[in-house]
């Protein structure tokens, strides 16, 4: 299928099913047919937990070895029940959000899975889409998350969106806004705590130096970037630079009190969604002001 046939397709899957969108149909627009679906653990979004497990070594070999992530406050995640991690969003690709994940089912006793909320733009990258549903992320929209906070699970979200992953490198670990607080109005609805989570070290990964965005328009990419390695690599360019990483999870913020009508006050949305911003970017400054290399720590 050619990029313009694939950009077609998965435009009719977004159009066909905005609100009960999944990656698992996204995966089909695309035809990519070694994802297709081949466990009876299967989920309704696309989970494959036998897949899951067969990439996993490899993502553990970046958490342990390449990144040497540490986490602190592991135990601020709640052991059950649904809960929302809030967390600044970077890298140009998703590499913060297979990362928080990887360090709640390692490092929290509970070893929860965290269903990561992840962007539309990723769905335009061939296999990528498909790989993401397979490891557990849902496409980000609010259908979705409710589903799963009603089911009892742990959903992460980037509530910076585009804007977070594609800031330049000069504008690294300062937070963008936080959207229209559709995350709070989640945790509203749902009862589900809110825990603030700031990560360092994803913004040295890929440093976007600058963009040609003409590029990625005709894919429907919002933004085509420049780093020190790609384009000029080729495919080596994606390999990411091994930074230092720390993820430090806050104490949660809880909504219960509120009730789910909380929901229709946006005085109260913007207040709740400031107080977690603010949280996030005192963790970051915090951890940044200790922090000697970006790549020793």
């Amino acid at each position: 299928m050619s990029a313009s046939g694939f950009v077609a397709a998965v435009g009719r899957a977004l159009d066909a099913g905005a609100s009960a969108m999944t990656w698992e149909k996204v995966a089909r627009a695309r035809g990519a047919g070694y994802f297709q679906r081949h466990s009876e653990d299967v989920d309704d979004f696309g989970f494959d937990p036998r897949f899951d497990a067969a990439v996993q070594p490899f993502f553990e070999l970046l958490y342990t070895l390449w990144w040497r992530v540490e986490a602190f406050g592991i135990e601020n995640v709640p052991a059950e029940g649904g809960a929302i991690i809030v967390a600044n969003h970077s890298g140009v690709l998703p590499w913060d959000g297979l990362m928080i994940n990887l360090a709640v089912r390692h490092e929290h006793p509970a070893r929860r899975q965290c269903r990561m909320l992840a962007l539309d733009m990723f769905a335009l990258l061939p296999f990528f889409a498909p790989f993401l549903a397979r490891t557990g992320a849902v496409r980000a929209n609010p259908e979705n998350g409710e589903r799963l906070l009603r089911r009892g699970e742990l959903i992460g979200v980037f509530p910076e969106g585009v804007r977070g992953v594609g800031k330049p490198y000069r504008d690294r670990y300062k937070l963008a806004r936080f959207g229209r607080g559709g995350f709070v109005r989640l945790a509203l609805r749902t009862g589900a705590p809110i825990v603030p989570c700031a990560i360092i070290g994803a913004e040295e990964v890929h440093p976007k130096i600058g963009g040609m965005d003409w590029v990625g328009k005709p894919l429907g990419l919002p933004f085509f970037p420049i780093t020190p390695t790609f384009p000029a690599l080729g495919p080596l360019g994606l390999v990411p630079l091994p930074s230092k990483w720390s993820i430090e999870f806050a104490e949660p913020v809880a909504v219960d009190q509120h009730g789910p009508d909380g929901a229709d006050d946006p005085i109260l949305v913007s207040r709740l969604s400031e107080q977690v911003r603010g949280t996030v970017q005192q963790m970051l400054d915090r951890r940044l002001a200790r922090r000697q290399s970006p790549w020793f720590g």
